[in-house]
């Protein structure tokens, strides 16, 4: 067996300029109930790339030290500890298995564990690089489950791009409305197409929404949010206007508004809009904002008169992992969100990955939908 792995790790140059440079790293000690992963796909999640182009830092931050991403993925069992027999539904695990798993891991003794709220524990994080030096990322060749930890087989009939996805895109937005509870027959506007919305798009219709108003500046991405259950798609290139897009959307809801809108994209202007497009009394659901300074300008009086119910998410109960595949299955005939990766790069190239999957400004016209890395 292998004793090191290849690591892509994120150095912040000067100007806060990010690069990615790969080192041979040690593989970490397998514990009695660890496993250790040997990846197979990693997809570029927007939260890798608010990271990668330092949104929400100033010009006068210092320099952050090198770290390690990576976390939507997949992978095939390399070593188990000696514990190890039974995935978490007690189905025969053995070495070289395909499986999918929360990146998280719950400390199972705090109040939110002991709550059943798993995705809410407050020490869920995972070592960073500075602290243990080890090969152990999405974007890195292994990645080492520590216990306690959740884990389950990949089925035969989904590919590696079908289930890249599911333990971050699909499964958040999955926890998200059924938190927030998507009544038949209500009117959702998704704020950003990327692979969160178009998971979203198709989530929020078969719950039983009504209207689904996707919201995005590429239109490549539209197009493909039509095939996977929106009723309506906004360009923000074509509508420019905050004010237009908030009319238009009280137009298609019969001068009503949303039931929910949920932000996928993590900017402040956004939000700021997103909440003017609810109905009284609806919910705003914040997910996108990962970056630090993420400061919205919104009238507290204004959310109080229109009894806006304001919720915000990250992370998810291991529950949804299973029922996320048989969504798949499920659909897998009626939208193409088994084909959502358009592109696919090995390590070597993350940085090509990341300049070219980069949807801001200077690359609004991405032929990129969704790219995978291939460690």
């Amino acid at each position: 067996m292998s004793k090191t792995g290849l690591s892509a790790v994120l150095f912040d140059r000067k100007d806060h300029k990010n690069k990615w440079e790969l080192e041979e790293l040690p593989l970490p000690e397998t514990e009695n109930d660890g496993i250790l992963i040997r990846v197979q796909a990693t997809g570029i999640c927007g939260s890798d790339l608010h990271v990668w182009r330092g949104d929400g830092k100033k010009p006068e931050d210092p320099k952050e030290e090198p770290k390690t991403l990576g976390h939507e993925m997949m992978g095939t069992v390399y070593k188990m500890g000696k514990n190890i027999k039974f995935d978490s539904l007690r189905n025969p695990l053995k070495e070289g298995d395909r499986v999918i798993f929360p990146y998280f891991f719950p400390c199972m003794s705090c109040y939110n564990c002991i709550r059943g709220e798993f995705g809410a524990c407050k020490f869920r994080s995972r070592k960073t690089y500075q602290e243990w030096k080890y090969c152990n990322s999405g974007f890195s060749q292994y990645y080492y489950l520590k216990p306690p930890h959740f884990i389950f087989h990949a089925p035969e009939d989904l590919s590696n791009n079908s289930l890249v996805a599911l333990n971050c895109a699909l499964a958040q937005v999955i926890e998200v409305f059924n938190v927030a509870k998507i009544d038949f027959g209500d009117n959702v506007v998704i704020q950003g197409a990327g692979g969160l919305g178009i998971y979203a798009t198709s989530v929020a219709r078969e719950m039983g929404a009504n209207k689904v108003i996707v919201i995005d500046g590429q239109k490549p991405r539209l197009e493909l949010a039509k095939k996977c259950g929106a009723s309506d798609t906004i360009d923000i290139n074509e509508i420019s206007l905050p004010e237009e897009r908030i009319n238009l959307v009280k137009e298609l809801t019969d001068s009503i508004g949303a039931d929910s809108v949920i932000e996928l994209v993590g900017f402040p202007s956004v939000l700021e809009e997103g909440i003017k497009m609810c109905r009284m009394r609806g919910k705003y659901l914040e997910v996108g904002s990962i970056t630090l300074n993420n400061m919205i300008n919104i009238d507290a009086n204004y959310l109080v008169t229109n009894q806006i119910r304001f919720l915000s998410f990250q992370h998810y109960d291991p529950w949804v992992i299973p029922n996320a595949v048989k969504f798949l299955q499920r659909t897998k005939n009626k939208y193409p969100l088994n084909n959502l990766i358009s592109h696919q790069f090995p390590l070597e190239d993350i940085n090509k990955a990341f300049q070219k999957s980069d949807w801001t400004s200077k690359n609004q016209n991405s032929e990129i939908t969704r790219a995978i890395i291939n460690p």
